[in-house]
């Protein structure tokens, strides 16, 4: 069997890179990371190109390039807001009522008590 050592892989651009610790471990096919009040805005992000506000502690994740199939592991986190000490962490889950699409993932933001919330920090990652 032939080997082929590299430390890291690239496109034919030469504009994407991956080492090969980081295939080793799994790289995710996107995350973002992003401010749910008021005005969404993204901080950072890999293969996200916008975030719907579908309404208080509903939000659409929207994928740049789609993924393989729907068939994706994601998860979140996230926090209200630093000076509420109670209900200040957010509960996320998909919602029931959207199906998770190739191009789209669909979110809830709820506070310890079950309404929903917009946050101020989300974080989403989806591994395939």
């Amino acid at each position: 069997m032939s080997e082929i050592r590299v430390t890291t892989l690239k496109d034919t651009s030469g504009g994407n890179s991956s080492t090969t610790a980081q295939i080793a471990s799994g790289r995710a096919k996107a995350w973002v990371n992003f401010n749910g009040v008021s005005t969404v805005a993204i901080r950072a992000n890999f293969n996200v190109n916008s975030i719907t506000d579908n309404g208080t502690g509903h939000f659409t994740i929207n994928f740049t390039s789609a993924l393989s199939d729907a068939n994706y592991c994601y998860s979140f986190g996230g926090q209200r807001d630093t000076n509420i000490t109670i209900g200040g962490n957010c509960v996320y889950s998909a919602n029931p009522e959207v199906v998770t699409t190739t191009t789209a993932l669909r979110i809830s933001c709820t506070n310890d008590g079950g309404s929903l919330v917009d946050a101020l920090h989300n974080n989403v990652i989806v591994h395939r």
